[in-house]
């Protein structure tokens, strides 16, 4: 994956191809939690595909004069960031330049999803990770309903909009073959070694890679 590195500290992911794979109908079928892995890297093309499916940017003019992505937020304030433990480090993924930033050189697939879960999918290349900044919320460009500004109504639409990303790419993963679990992670951690602010919250995380071979 490396090689669409343009710096030490960015990948500038190749453009995504969204043909091929199940029609919408059949992943619909094949939608499933799977908790066993290979370590078989994901492919440049289907890292980029798989980021893109999850919040891509698919339509440049979308609610309140913002770009439209692929997962619907309240008041389009897009406030869920999605941040990407590979081996070789922690990513930042920028859906306006389709790249990766650094943010940590450091394996954080192990925070990324929790003591709790036990050493399920622990050889899965790629773990996502949910962050909700609160900000986005506070001083967004859409409505100016109250909700928008009070903690426990923000809750509820960064959960959800958590939730739609979460649901898109268990869509991607039955599309093409791939494995896909969404569970719980080590926040706090989590919110130390990615260097989180006070008004973000480190949510969930996912985990996608190839299934792991069953039988000899």
């Amino acid at each position: 994956m490396r090689e669409n590195a343009s710096s030490s500290n960015t990948i500038k992911l190749i453009e995504p191809k969204l043909e091929g794979g199940e029609s919408l109908a059949n992943a619909l079928r094949l939608r499933r939690t799977e908790r066993a892995f290979s370590d078989r890297p994901l492919p440049p093309q289907a890292l980029s595909d798989l980021l893109w499916a999850a919040c891509g940017i698919n339509r440049a003019n979308g609610p309140f004069g913002v770009s439209g992505r692929t997962a619907a937020s309240a008041s389009n304030s897009q406030e869920v960031d999605v941040y990407v433990a590979l081996k070789e480090g922690a990513y930042r993924y920028h859906p306006s330049a389709h790249r990766l930033d650094l943010v940590l050189a450091e394996d954080l697939r192990p925070l990324a999803l929790g003591a709790r879960q036990g050493d399920g999918g622990s050889h899965a290349p790629v773990r996502l990770i949910y962050v909700a900044d609160i900000g986005k919320l506070d001083h967004t460009s859409g409505f100016e309903e109250p909700g928008l500004h009070d903690p426990e109504v923000q809750k509820s639409y960064y959960y959800v909009d958590t939730g739609l990303i979460a649901g898109a790419v268990y869509l991607f993963a039955a599309s093409r073959g791939l494995a896909a679990w969404f569970h719980n992670c080590d926040r706090p951690a989590l919110a130390a070694k990615l260097g989180l602010g006070d008004s973000q919250r480190p949510l969930f995380g996912q985990t996608v890679g190839y299934p792991a071979r069953v039988g000899p």
